[in-house]
């Protein structure tokens, strides 16, 4: 089957008819990144699991530069393509033998997003075939909204096995890997799920939080830019897909998290 290439240009950001979201404006300001951003391991316990952290001041309203692993969009409009994925993505993927899905169903998706720093930027990550078109139909509404994302790279391997530093802001879809806590796949093994602004929207089960050192935002009414919430911009967009959004969740909340099975 052949790969759809969705392709649009944006006009001027709209105001949704949900709750209202902060947005990015271009003369946004955007704090000196912490020199120990994604570097300072965190202490763990005896059985490996990390000691209960607080959230630095630095990271209390994070709103922090892009930095560009792609090169940024010529034009401040939306593009977006779809690829099957070449040896190169497929390499540096997660993607191994014994994952739930062959990498002939997947595609390698290159998006626009708006930065905290008010500036557009191209992303990456890679879905499944069969979700490419609407995942990139979400992420239109969100850039004409200018809802702020920090990252958007694919996962590899080296990302899953890194000691852990408590303040990842990755937005991406496939990872091969279990659910958390679990030994089933997640939705992101299968290419079925994203992840938006991890720190923003932190992984929350009992005394658990993912990213560890995002606890402040377990505020979820603090209306600070890419933090997402009921009725906003972002779950209108993938409620209008038909996804489900762990924010919603009883047990445990996860509001990164979207997928297009419900868990």
């Amino acid at each position: 089957m052949p790969v759809a290439t969705p392709a649009s240009t944006t006009p001027e950001p709209t105001t949704p008819a949900s709750t209202t979201q902060p947005a990015v404006s271009d003369d946004a300001t955007t704090p000196e990144r912490p020199a120990w951003l994604g570097r300072r391991t965190l202490p763990t316990d005896a059985a490996g699991v990390v000691v209960p952290q607080t959230t630095p001041e630095e990271l209390r309203d994070r709103r922090l530069a892009t930095v560009d692993t792609l090169l940024p969009p010529v034009e401040r409009t939306f593009t977006a393509s779809a690829a099957p994925l070449g040896p190169e993505v497929l390499e540096r993927s997660t993607w191994t033998e014994g994952c739930p899905v062959e990498p002939a169903d997947l595609v390698h998706l290159t998006l626009t997003f708006w930065g905290f720093d008010g500036q557009p930027h191209t992303g990456e990550m890679i879905v499944a075939q069969r979700v490419a078109t609407d995942v990139t139909s979400v992420f239109e509404i969100l850039y004409q909204n200018r809802f702020p994302i920090e990252e958007m790279r694919v996962v590899t391997d080296e990302d899953l096995v890194a000691p852990p530093t408590g303040d990842g802001n990755n937005t991406t879809g496939f990872v091969c890997r279990p659910v958390t806590g679990g030994t089933r796949f997640s939705q992101h093994a299968y290419g079925l799920a994203v992840d938006i602004n991890p720190f923003h929207n932190p992984y929350r089960r009992d005394g658990l939080v993912l990213p560890e050192l995002a606890s402040h935002y377990l505020d979820r009414a603090s209306g600070r830019p890419g933090v997402i919430v009921e009725g906003d911009v972002v779950v209108d967009a993938f409620d209008g897909i038909g996804w489900h959004w762990g924010g919603r969740w009883q047990t445990l909340q996860d509001y990164q998290h979207f997928s297009l099975n419900d868990r």
